[in-house]
């Protein structure tokens, strides 16, 4: 029989707001580390108000720019918005924007000392021209390649000194060389399963995250990590029990867009989570809010149900924000007391 999906009650969310103010209390004391390309996100604003002479191509009339945390140090703020501790490691460039980079954690109060300099590739840039809160191109700046080894060496050195001070590490994954198979395997070897390690992961590299505690793919990626072709209710459920079992992990989380997120666990339970009715205005980001204030309140002492809801809400408050954007506490409390579930609970059936 395929398991229906076992709606969470979001219109009866009481308990869940009282454990929320009780991991409140615990996440101050609660370490995490970041592990993951770090990058920054520039966003040039402006104005469209005509087509260009020289190609069908909309001229923006530049108004504004921002760099922005993003990528593994996105993941980090929103931790550090969360009143979480954090630590970070990863790598940054020789150049103008790691400089800039490592001043914008600074200035927000991150320490820096697992941030590695290597003079041999840059630091990763994510240009988005928007206008009239629409996002009219993206361009990247990045190179692919994998870490050297002494860049590695240093990383795992710093993940050791980490590891009496965290309870949870997220494996921020960009596809941009820091996450490689060795890793992970030394993650999990130094760790011996006393971390819950999360994995925000990417195509092609599924077979990095055997043994890890929980991965959080989106549709396409939990559909290229599986082998299915997730269309329906059946096959999404056979992808996220075929990722749990071919990764040996304790849970995955599925993203899904507006239709919120399905959770699947080693006992065999799968919890679809829906989202709330809102206007979406950008989506950059929404996937590091996610894993990071599920990393942080499950590490926190939540159980597992209760953090994917907390995230869930978090997602929704910084989709509804242009440009890449954390949750507070106070938002994210907010959402979870006016929310109205887009699902009719009638028609959903609970089976095991």
């Amino acid at each position: 029989m395929v398991a229906k999906f076992k709606p969470y009650m979001l219109n009866l969310l009481g308990q869940t707001v009282i454990t929320m103010n009780d991991i409140f209390k615990k996440i101050s004391r609660t370490g995490i580390l970041v592990i993951g390309d770090l990058m920054v996100d520039q966003y040039i604003w402006g104005k469209v108000r005509r087509i260009s002479p020289e190609a069908p191509v909309p001229v923006v009339e530049v108004t504004e720019e921002n760099l922005l945390l993003g990528g593994a140090a996105n993941v980090a703020h929103n931790i550090l918005s969360l009143g979480g501790k954090v630590f970070i490691a990863g790598t940054i460039g020789r150049d103008d924007t790691g400089k800039i980079l490592i001043n914008k954690l600074s200035e927000k109060g991150f320490n820096t000392d697992g941030i590695i300099i290597d003079g041999k590739r840059p630091t990763t840039v994510k240009t988005r021209v928007i206008a009239h809160s629409q996002q009219v191109v993206r361009f990247d700046r990045e190179v692919k390649t994998d870490i050297s080894t002494p860049t590695l060496s240093l990383i795992l050195e710093y993940v050791r000194s980490c590891l009496p001070r965290i309870r949870g590490i997220i494996v921020s994954d960009y596809c941009k060389g820091l996450i490689t198979k060795k890793l992970i395997k030394k993650l999990i070897d130094l760790t011996a399963s006393k971390v819950f390690i999360a994995v925000d992961p990417k195509i092609g590299h599924f077979d990095y995250y055997r043994g890890t505690s929980l991965i959080t793919p989106n549709m396409n990626e939990a559909s290229f990590g599986s082998g299915i072709d997730i269309i329906d209710e059946k096959t999404l459920t056979a992808a996220g029990r075929t990722l749990m079992k071919k990764l040996r992990c304790n849970a995955v989380i599925i993203t899904r867009g507006n239709e919120g997120m399905t959770l699947f666990e080693k006992n065999g339970s799968v919890t679809h989570i829906p989202t709330c009715a809102r206007e979406v205005y950008d989506v950059s980001g929404a996937g590091d809010t996610v894993i990071s204030t599920l990393t942080l309140c499950r590490s926190a002492g939540a159980k597992l149900k209760d953090a994917a809801i907390i995230a869930n809400h978090a997602a929704g408050v910084v989709v509804a924000k242009v440009g890449t954007a954390v949750a507070t506490r106070q938002e994210i409390l907010k959402s979870m007391k006016t929310c109205k579930p887009l699902i009719n609970y009638k028609n959903v059936k609970k089976t095991r």
